[in-house]
């Protein structure tokens, strides 16, 4: 299913459905990121505002993107704040929603979404300021080559939305030749179970 179709009418439920995905990613994010100073954050797939409500506890001033109406609908009614730009748009075209340089910038299940991840490192290239850091956090590869996607349940069935299998690789050397270092690459698991496929993988990374 078309991506912004998906997340349009998964947006009703998406808060409140069974999901360990979003649920971990959500956990990863605030360990990942709970020692980072930043006062300015550009989110990107803020979503409901699932991760939203802790960025705004550290930071000044957050731009928060989705492509959703829906999706960002939920999250505005969700939270009120003037320190939060909520701005609807479409990663894979010119980035005209950034607002100055930022400190961090956020993906959070988002990426598998888009095919071709280049272009957003170069555009990160431009939008993170000197010394500020990158968090991804996404399904992981392994789960992905087993046929892991986005997917919900609706009344018409379960609804498949569009992704594209990524491999390491597919993130770390873009984050390279665009200048980044890496930080930090972890694995998360299910109930912390190791014997089996990760869920999610968090890449932090660090423009020098």
């Amino acid at each position: 299913m078309n991506v912004k179709q998906a997340y349009n009418s998964w947006a009703h439920q998406y808060d409140t459905n069974d999901n360990k995905t979003r649920d971990i990613e959500g956990i990863v994010l605030r360990e990942t990121l709970a020692n980072i100073k930043f006062d300015t954050c550009l989110e990107i797939g803020c979503g409901t505002g699932k991760n939203t409500e802790w960025l705004i506890t550290k930071a000044n001033h957050i731009t928060a993107v989705d492509l959703s109406d829906e999706m960002l609908a939920k999250a505005k009614a969700k939270i009120v704040s003037a320190n939060v730009n909520f701005v609807q748009a479409d990663i894979t075209n010119k980035w005209t929603f950034a607002d100055g340089l930022y400190n961090l910038v956020t993906f959070s299940l988002v990426l598998e979404h888009i095919e071709n991840l280049e272009p957003i490192f170069k555009q990160l290239s431009n939008t993170v300021a000197t010394g500020g850091y990158i968090y991804i956090g996404e399904l992981h590869p392994f789960k992905q080559y087993q046929g892991s996607k986005a997917r919900f349940e609706t009344e018409n069935g379960q609804q498949i939305v569009t992704c594209f299998n990524h491999h390491f690789s597919d993130f770390i050397s873009p984050a390279k030749h665009f200048g980044f270092e890496i930080i930090n690459i972890n694995e998360h698991f299910d109930d912390n179970d190791k014997s089996a496929v990760p869920r999610i993988l968090s890449v932090l990374l660090r423009k020098a």
